[in-house]
């Protein structure tokens, strides 16, 4: 007999421990949502996989969130989900006679003995199995999920409600997201050390998959691997099959999931230990744990983005890049120039977590602040929030241009910009919890505990 590993088991008996509470918390806001919007039953398709147009390829298949979020199955295609009040939910799970494919093992673990499970075997055995009046369902899904007359009706006082609570998160969530968090540390750390070798960006990439134990397919996004001035571009997914010629700087943005839960990281090195760009990701990395000390209860998140503005053009300031202070970096937008993007985002089921401008459950917006964009958060702080601080300094040519045709070029030194821009781009991402206390900050947890 094969026997797990002490820690493994541990793991195992926390989630099974956990995993009762977080559905009992499900049915509570089910319960809510529907009796909002006047529906009886909650009824959820996992999704299926579907063809690309033209061609014969589907796409890959990516679970409904919303299925997830009930039970840890993320290849289910063509799976159902009943949620109603009072009744044991149900699964209704598709395990197809399939020699083309594999079919999916059949349903277990610490969380089955929850479920009513029924096993089909086409996809329209599911109807026999659902609530018998779709109208009084709330069917929540994409439109190429619709299965008879159970076609996906996503109506808005459910999904508010459902979105807006998703952001806390209970125990059982916050230890999933533990979970992925040990496997993207183990996967950055293997990362660092084929940089350091001098791998390409593409080979750092198979080494981070390898590292992980997942494909880019499994990966809850695309992996940005940036050398050099490559770590300029925030989205830059490349990945160029050959080192560059002078090895300089890597910037690393890569995450890993556990049974639908996300984890977001990034980290950023200089080759050389001494240099002047290691002293600015040193400064940046100082800055990003006091960001970090903000997720706390009561602070509005709009507020650590403009203290992060502040904090970053202190460091450019100090560095000799800015010649302007904090303060006047931020009014005229010089500051956005070297931080472009927003200092986060809510975590979890999805990388970008849902209803993060969300006023209430009821919906309504909470406003961006002006001249900040691409804020994606701007909720006040509460207990259980999970959210990505991820402070960054880069050097874009298109937005500097920018501040030269705006009137400010006399703010920046130029001579110091031409230094730093062959390194691209600094960023520091920590995926930090929100507590009654001090905040939980899952990802130097999982650095700390790897080390």
């Amino acid at each position: 007999m094969v026997r797990s590993p002490p820690f493994r088991r541990l793991r195992m008996t926390t989630l099974a421990t956990l995993y009762p509470q977080h559905l009992a918390e499900l049915h509570r806001r089910t319960e809510q949502a529907l009796a909002r919007a006047g529906f009886d039953h909650l009824v959820i398709p996992s999704g299926t996989s579907h063809y690309q147009v033209f061609d014969d390829r589907d796409y890959p298949y990516a679970v409904n969130p919303q299925f997830k979020a009930w039970l840890p199955l993320t290849r289910a295609p063509g799976s159902w989900l009943v949620a109603t009040p009072g009744q044991k939910p149900k699964l209704v799970f598709l395990q197809p006679f399939d020699y083309w494919h594999v079919v999916p093992a059949a349903p277990s673990g610490y969380w089955a003995e929850h479920f009513d499970i029924v096993v089909i075997r086409k996809p329209e055995e599911a109807l026999q199995h659902l609530p018998a009046n779709a109208a009084r369902c709330a069917i929540l899904g994409e439109p190429q999920s619709a299965l008879g007359a159970f076609v996906p009706n996503n109506p808005a006082p459910v999904v508010n409600y459902l979105e807006y609570h998703r952001a806390y998160k209970t125990p059982y969530e916050i230890a999933m997201m533990r979970e992925a968090t040990r496997r993207g540390v183990r996967a950055h750390r293997a990362a660092e050390r084929a940089f350091r070798a001098g791998a390409s960006e593409f080979g750092i990439h198979l080494v981070y998959c390898q590292a992980a134990g997942q494909d880019a397919n499994d990966l809850p996004y695309n992996n940005i691997i940036a050398l050099n001035e490559h770590g300029a571009v925030l989205h830059y997914t490349d990945r160029d099959l050959t080192p560059p010629s002078a090895l300089r700087s890597f910037l690393i943005d890569a995450g890993a999931a556990h049974h639908g839960y996300a984890c977001d990281i990034t980290r950023s090195y200089a080759l050389d230990a001494g240099s002047e760009f290691q002293a600015m990701i040193d400064a940046v990395d100082a800055a990003q744990l006091k960001m970090c000390d903000q997720v706390r209860a009561g602070s509005d998140y709009k507020q650590i983005h403009v203290d992060a503005h502040l904090a970053l053009a202190g460091i450019l300031k100090d560095f000799g890049v800015i010649k302007v202070s904090p303060e006047a970096a931020l009014a005229t937008g010089v500051s956005s120039a070297f931080f472009p993007h927003g200092i986060g985002h809510g975590i979890g089921l999805q990388v970008h977590d849902v209803a993060g401008f969300a006023a209430s459950d009821n919906g309504g917006t909470i406003a961006k602040p002006d001249g900040h964009p691409y804020l994606r958060l701007t909720r006040v702080l509460e207990p259980g929030m999970v959210v990505t601080i991820e402070p960054g300094i880069y050097f874009i040519d298109m937005l500097l241009d920018e501040v030269k045709a705006n009137g400010h070029a006399d703010s920046i030194d130029w001579a110091r910009v031409e230094a730093f821009k062959p390194y691209g781009g600094i960023r520091i991402e920590d995926d930090v919890a929100c507590t009654d206390g001090a905040p939980a900050n899952l990802t130097r947890e999982g650095f700390d505990a790897a080390a």
